[in-house]
């Protein structure tokens, strides 16, 4: 019978009073940066338009600071940009995640024998 490869898949999470940021809210955050609406972000990812909302409150609430801001109508119609704050710790998050999962990954294979 052939051995099974095993591999272990660490996520992220951050909490303030409760959990606040983790791979959802990142990939989000990425999305509107990337097409500059979180209504569009929301329908590339299939999250109701209020979760994505409720859940970016909730993230500014225990983060301290704003994530989205407005971006009014015109030619284009109106939008969302990420703040600089959020863009910051954005960047952070996704550094941090990826040292911890290289940190699992040599653990893994040399506690686990991976």
């Amino acid at each position: 019978m052939p051995e099974k490869q095993l591999r272990c898949h660490i996520n992220v999470r951050i909490y303030g009073e409760e959990k606040c940021f983790g791979p959802g809210i990142a990939d989000l955050l990425e999305r509107v940066d990337r097409l500059k609406s979180l209504r569009k972000a929301t329908i590339e990812m299939d999250m109701a338009y209020s979760k994505a909302w409720k859940i970016v409150k909730l993230a500014e609430a225990n983060l301290g600071f704003p994530l989205l801001k407005s971006v009014t109508g015109g030619k284009g119609g109106g939008g969302a940009e990420l703040t600089s704050e959020a863009k910051r710790f954005l960047t952070a998050y996704r550094r941090f995640e990826s040292s911890v999962r290289s940190y699992a990954d040599e653990a893994f294979v040399e506690i686990m024998g991976g």
